[in-house]
């Protein structure tokens, strides 16, 4: 604790360090819930926590604002939890570890989780400063937003008194955003068989590919090393069956690693040396393809089952399926292939599917239950978020763009992005929201990579309070 002690802003920093020191990935925020409770509680602030372990804490305005309107300040506490293969850190148990290096702070080994812990420790320090002038605050955080935005979708926004939202979960600075797409997570089971095993094994892994966030990254040229790695058996012409098959932990995270264990007796390294040599672009040509010898099992899938998941592996689509028609270099529909395992029990695949098009993703859905269908797999669809619809007429943003000018000198990008957020849910459940998302600077979310600027901070929370001094 206290590696981010001298840095500003100080009290943001402070709250932020504490949340990396509690266990918040998706379906484990109990912990990170109550610590935001408890922090109401020492300051005398009201507070709600819901059975979704959503946290709402209220603030009176400062003197001269007790009439101005309410302002809900949101963002979501829990995080993405990837971390490098050999990383000791236990999600469940552990907080991470944190470091600053040329003014970045990053965490050993794991995902950082600025993404969005950044955005409930501004609010944090928001409801614990006493002289800061600002309308009444409703700061509301929401859980499992990673996983399919549970906590907005189940949150009760009738206690909310606030028409203006202030979100803070993206990570570029300077960047105003003001329409999402909207999304699901889809599910495919399909059914295998096993044989009896005389033959060795050998476990393949496909490595050193990027990742990263499937909404903001996906127009990148990232490999998926799930698909790649159903790209991999297909084209294998030794006689094999596949043992188990594992890649990627998040439906929102490009998988940057996979593997399979195979049941074969010939020599395979030849074929994988010519298969990365292939599939190395530009834009992700890190790809290292490791062989070791691995115990030899006494059950693997038969030929038929071994056979139908290296198909289905190159039948599903993935990445982007649509641009926009209206929007200069937006993706409008994509889908990433994010988990995938397999072993004798039967293949398990796990899609995030996004459009800014309602119909599209309906139609998108669709296709993979049709594809589903036809390997004789069972499907399900949950999770689905609403796309957050651009409002023609906003005082909210307006009055950012013109804050951001006067402090900064340079007018901000407004933007709509193919990445999902809670904003959907909240413009949705209160008619007539006037929302904008923003943030400061971060790298490779998503990623064991990933990074917060620390100055790019302390001039968002600048803006911040500059934003609620003038609302």
């Amino acid at each position: 604790m206290n590696k981010l002690l001298g840095h500003k802003p100080e009290r943001v920093l402070y709250y932020f360090e504490q949340l990396c020191a509690i266990p918040h990935g998706s379906g484990n925020c109990g912990a990170v819930s109550e610590y935001c409770v408890n922090v109401a509680t020492e300051l005398g602030l009201p507070v709600m926590r819901d059975k979704w372990d959503n946290v709402i804490i209220t603030k009176p305005a400062s003197e001269g604002y007790e009439h101005h309107e309410p302002v809900i300040l949101q963002g979501h506490l829990d995080m993405v939890c990837e971390k490098d293969a050999d990383c000791p850190i236990d999600f469940e148990k552990d907080g991470l570890d944190l470091f600053v290096e040329n003014d970045w702070i990053g965490a050993r080994g794991t995902t950082l989780g600025g993404d969005d812990g950044i955005a409930v420790a501004m609010a944090l320090a928001i409801l614990e400063d006493k002289t800061l002038p600002h309308p009444p605050i409703e700061a509301v955080f929401t859980t499992d937003e990673e996983t399919g935005m549970y906590g907005a979708e189940g949150l009760d926004t009738s206690v909310l008194k606030g028409k203006i939202l202030l979100n803070a979960d993206s990570e570029c600075e300077g960047i105003l955003t003001v329409s999402c797409a909207g999304g699901a997570r889809v599910q495919i089971d399909l059914p295998v068989s096993a044989e009896e095993n005389t033959a060795s094994c050998k476990r393949i892994v496909l490595k050193g590919l990027k990742g990263g966030h499937s909404g903001v990254e996906i127009d990148k040229g990232r490999i998926n090393a799930d698909i790649l790695l159903g790209q991999f058996l297909k084209g294998l012409s030794a006689d094999y069956r596949i043992v188990s098959l594992f890649g990627g932990t998040k439906d929102n995270a490009i998988p940057s690693r996979a593997e399979c264990v195979l049941a074969t007796a010939e020599d395979l390294t030849a074929y994988a040396e010519a298969f990365a040599a292939k599939n190395r672009p530009e834009t992700d040509n890190g790809l290292e393809i490791e062989i070791t010898d691995a115990p030899t099992e006494a059950s693997v899938l038969d030929e038929a089952s071994t056979r139908r998941i290296a198909d289905f592996l190159t039948t599903v689509p993935n990445g982007i399926q649509a641009m926009s028609k209206n929007i200069e270099d937006l993706v409008e529909t994509s889908l990433n292939l994010g988990q995938l395992k397999a072993d004798i029990n039967g293949m398990t695949a796990t899609f995030s599917v996004r459009s800014s098009v309602n119909s599209a993703k309906a139609a998108l859905i669709q296709r993979l239950e049709a594809i589903c269908n036809s390997f004789g797999g069972t499907f399900d669809s949950r999770g689905h978020y609403p796309a957050w619809e651009y409002k023609e007429d906003s005082r909210l943003r307006e009055t950012m763009v013109r804050i951001y000018e006067g402090m900064f000198g340079k007018t901000p990008v407004v933007e709509a992005i193919h990445a999902g957020l809670e904003c959907g849910f909240f413009c949705e459940k209160i008619p007539g929201l006037d929302a904008v998302s923003f943030g400061p600077d971060m790298k490779d979310i998503h990623t064991p990579r990933e990074r917060l600027s620390i100055p790019s901070v302390e001039r968002t929370y600048q803006y911040l309070c500059t934003i609620l001094k003038e609302l």
